[in-house]
């Protein structure tokens, strides 16, 4: 491959990765002159690519999409990330893009290299999954969002709160994060004046404004600890507060992230505390550690709890 063939590869394959690029950027992130890129774009849009360019100081680059996919351009770690997520996409909760995984990963894997088709088939037959449970989102509802993120606008849409409210919002998005076998939108709702998280299966119509925003520094480490944080201090029906006869640092790796918190009392037991508003859901959580405790709050889960051990004593009883 010579050395143009090769830039102008890595040129569209830049272009590919983000929406906008100023000429400045190209020409530094590919070391060479501003002159040369401008050539290079000419020949990608000799090639059928459709790149619109702004005039200015720096002048400015964008991909648009085009009448047809024109091919993308995948590093050897990409084309199996993307191979093992197509794979992962027929099992994940996003409604009805099951099939068309199945024929984007007939596309790409027809045109892997051997040793990169040899690396996907080992993943595939060492690795078994079943369908997810839980609700599903619309796929264009996932990308219209992901591009939203990726763009820097501000993002308007329909959402349905937990207790069936429906209300429409003006946010700028920060981040999209599966967590849970669901998906979350992490963003700054222009309307209350604060970060918020929205379960993407509750939204619908999300469109963008094409109003750019500055983007706001996260109250988190990131989007999936400010998710973790946001699910564990949201109000439940039932907030139940056990002691746990074990040591903190012995349970704690079993207790999932948005499963709730776990403080130590001393060293042989600690204090858990966690909320759903389905009881029967809390009383197994809490029994499925498989640890003795006592429970404090509330009195509810207590009685749910002797209902479900005279279940359990019964069915042991009868086999």
């Amino acid at each position: 491959m010579t050395e143009t063939s090769s830039r102008l590869l890595e040129l569209l394959s830049l272009l590919q990765a983000r929406r906008e690029w100023s000429g400045l950027e190209l020409a530094d992130r590919l070391g060479v002159s501003g002159r040369t890129i401008r050539r290079d774009v000419e020949r990608l849009r000799d090639l059928g690519y459709p790149i619109e360019s702004a005039t200015g100081p720096a002048g400015c680059y964008r991909l648009r999409a085009g009448t047809a996919m024109p091919p993308l351009v995948l590093d050897d770690e990409e084309a199996i990330a993307m191979a093992v997520g197509l794979r992962t996409a027929a099992r994940a909760s996003v409604s009805g893009i099951e099939e068309t995984s199945v024929r984007a990963l007939v596309k790409l894997e027809q045109v892997l290299p051997a040793h990169l088709r040899r690396r996907v088939a080992a993943l595939g037959s060492a690795t078994v999954a079943p369908p997810l449970a839980g609700p599903t989102v619309e796929p264009q509802h996932l990308t219209a969002i992901a591009a939203a993120c990726r763009d820097g606008e501000c993002l308007r849409f329909a959402y349905r709160s937990r207790e069936g409210t429906d209300s429409r919002r003006h946010v700028e998005p920060h981040s999209l994060v599966n967590l849970g076998h669901r998906w979350y939108l992490v963003a700054w709702d222009r309307s209350r004046g604060d970060w918020r998280t929205f379960r993407v299966d509750r939204l619908a119509r999300p469109a963008s404004t094409g109003v750019r925003f500055s983007p706001r520094r996260l109250p988190a480490k990131d989007a999936a600890a400010y998710i973790r944080q946001s699910i564990i201090e949201a109000p439940n029906r039932f907030e139940a507060r056990v002691t746990l006869h074990v040591a903190a640092e012995k349970i704690a790796s079993r207790v999932p992230p948005h499963g709730g918190t776990i403080e130590p009392i001393d060293a042989r037991s600690c204090e858990y505390r966690t909320g759903d508003d389905n009881l029967g859901w809390l009383a197994l959580r809490i029994t499925m550690l498989g640890v003795d405790f006592d429970v404090h709050e509330p009195p509810e889960l207590a009685e749910q709890l002797r209902e479900l051990s005279d279940r359990l004593r019964r069915a042991a009883q009868g086999s």
